[in-house]
């Protein structure tokens, strides 16, 4: 088989359903931002700072890895800064080819200089059209839908599933809950999970990532996950073999056709795994569950969706029709209307990769 070129692969359409807003800034724009409120860096020089976050974050920890998060958050307290960050962050995207992006964010993080939790969301979807349209100019489609996080050691998740499902028809597709799982499981937000099960709203959980099985099994049988954010430890319920056998668990997951929100730069930095050629991803393909990849952040992983899908390509030998499995699968799994999702995979997706197939 013929080695894919990363050009190449950045010209491909790509889909991703979990990426972090406040890690994926610009190095460049965060020394502006800080500049403006007096805020400490590690560096001012934006080669530097951004080689400083990704350092930062592979330290083989999920808790050193959020701390990372301390800086991007800082430069994000204002609407104006939300609103850039957003339309960069739209325009990075779609540079790299990405087709169909989810991204997420915690509004009650970006509420130090005042901002009400529904002024930061306004901020941001308008930064997300600004960057989409900016975008579009330049001769990249993409479509953007975003994602409200409430943090799992805090007490607000009703408060932001409400906000959420106020947005739904304003950009907000879906909801989640992230931060460190270990003593924060998921069941402890059961009201705000059962109230957009009643709104008929979407939702994904931080599950499976630093924590094992149990985290994944409350995500999905006590919480109704429609996705599970990494859910990479399923691979704990894998009796691996020549034919391998699953555990009730992950034949459940497989059976239900429950998305795998994988990123695999990101475990091999927090230690989940200890290398993308060893990252589950591989049999969990193999095995036909609903694999997708994706980035997680940006920035403290030094990554893309290009770079993502160059590395499991290089480490297991993929070709085009493996990254369309992937691609496809993603846009399966979107929190966006099916017919738009249809429209997506049939109008962009295929008639790209078809092409590249050929």
């Amino acid at each position: 088989m013929v080695a894919i070129a990363y050009e190449d692969i950045v010209k491909a359409p790509k889909a991703l359903l979990h990426d972090h807003l406040d890690g994926g800034l610009r190095p460049a724009t965060i020394i502006e931002l800080a500049d403006t409120i007096g805020h400490p860096l590690p560096s001012t020089d934006p080669t530097e700072l951004g080689l400083w976050f990704v350092t930062a974050a592979d330290s083989g920890s999920l808790e050193r890895y959020l701390e990372t998060f301390a800086h991007t958050v800082a430069v994000m307290q204002t609407a104006d800064a939300l609103r850039r960050v957003a339309a960069e962050c739209a325009l990075d995207l779609a540079a790299d080819g990405v087709v169909y992006a989810e991204i997420r964010f915690a509004p009650e993080q970006h509420l130090e200089q005042g901002l009400s939790l529904d002024e930061v969301v306004e901020a941001t979807v308008a930064g997300f059209a600004e960057g989409t349209e900016a975008a579009a100019a330049a001769g990249h489609s993409i479509r953007i839908g975003t994602l409200l996080t409430a943090m799992r050691h805090a007490a607000r998740s009703q408060e932001i599933a409400e906000l959420a499902v106020r947005f739904r028809d304003s950009g907000v597709v879906g909801f989640d809950i992230a931060g460190a799982e270990a003593g924060f499981p998921p069941t402890r937000h059961l009201d705000a999970f059962e109230y957009l099960q009643r709104e008929n709203f979407h939702f994904t959980i931080h599950a499976g990532e630093a924590f094992g099985l149990p985290s994944i099994w409350q995500a999905i049988q006590w919480c109704g996950a429609d996705r599970l954010g990494h859910g990479v430890r399923i691979v704990d319920d894998i009796t691996a073999g020549t034919e391998p056998v699953l555990g009730r668990l992950a034949a459940y997951v497989r059976d239900k056709r429950i998305p795998l929100e994988l990123c695999p730069s990101s475990n091999v930095q927090t230690g989940a795994v200890r290398s993308i050629a060893e990252h589950p991803i591989g049999l969990l393909r193999d095995l036909r569950f609903r694999a997708t990849v994706n980035t997680d952040n940006r920035l403290m992983s030094g990554t893309s969706m290009s770079r993502e899908m160059l590395l499991l390509a290089e480490a297991f030998g993929y070709g085009w029709a493996e990254l369309q499995w992937f691609t496809i699968n993603a846009m399966k799994s979107a929190f966006i209307p099916f017919d738009e999702r249809l429209a997506i995979i049939n109008e962009v997706i295929k008639p790209a990769y078809a092409k590249l197939l050929a």
